[in-house]
């Protein structure tokens, strides 16, 4: 067996299995707040830095980070990890 058909094989098999699969591989929602893996201070930053390298100028990055919760609240805080 060719390792092309191999991988095929195996890609087949692993989104056969699980929750997704019920849904044509499309991730469902968790159930509740405390299974939510939290968004690590890295993680906001490599994603603030995605950002900004993808705005067209910093107006439309500033409303991109506000979006999705990537700019600090009044304590310091990112929505995007509560």
């Amino acid at each position: 067996m060719g390792r092309s058909a191999e991988m095929r094989q195996f890609l087949l098999r692993y989104e056969g299995e699980g929750q997704s699969a019920r849904y044509g591989g499309v991730p469902t929602q968790r159930a509740g707040a405390s299974e939510a893996p939290r968004v690590s201070d890295d993680q906001v930053r490599r994603a603030r830095v995605a950002v900004a390298q993808g705005a067209h100028d910093a107006r439309d990055c500033a409303e991109l980070l506000e979006m999705l919760g990537l700019t600090p609240d009044e304590e310091g805080n990112h929505p995007v990890q509560r």
